[in-house]
């Protein structure tokens, strides 16, 4: 068996189980949450598991690349900041060894950066693409 993070966590099920934690966590936080109206939560958390299985040595990922699937959201850090503690809470929960969540946390954070947006600006100005609607989500006042 190849030794990878992926069989090392666990491998397919594994993912699986810390995607629906997480989840389960984005869809219920007032702000992440609206990033994701409309879209099925099943299909989202599959489409993590098999881009994380890649990512950690497990089979190839076959979807859009992550820039391409997050162009249209403004990002910021805190946003990316948020949603590293739901995972890190989401990897505690499934009792993921600690070394072991430390690795996936590496890996996750690697690729969140290039979904973070420096600016409003800079957002504006990159983005190319008129058919898909930016994404801008304020920050709630209860936040």
């Amino acid at each position: 068996m190849k030794h990878s993070l992926y069989n090392a966590v666990g491998g397919h099920s594994t993912l699986m189980k810390v995607h629906k934690i997480f989840y389960d966590k984005v869809y219920a936080h007032h702000w992440l949450k609206q990033f994701f109206e409309g879209h099925n939560q099943a299909a989202i958390e599959a489409r993590q598991t098999l881009f994380m299985a890649e990512k950690m040595g497990g089979p190839e990922y076959i979807g859009k690349p992550l820039k391409q699937a997050h162009e249209n959201m403004y990002i910021t850090e805190e946003l990316a900041t948020l949603r590293h503690q739901l995972l890190t809470e989401a990897l505690q929960e499934a009792r993921i060894d600690n070394a072991l969540s430390e690795r996936w946390l590496r890996i996750d954070s690697a690729f969140m950066q290039q979904t973070i947006k420096p600016s409003m600006a800079a957002f504006y100005k990159n983005y190319k693409f008129t058919y898909k609607p930016r994404i801008i989500i304020p920050k709630p006042a209860e936040i």
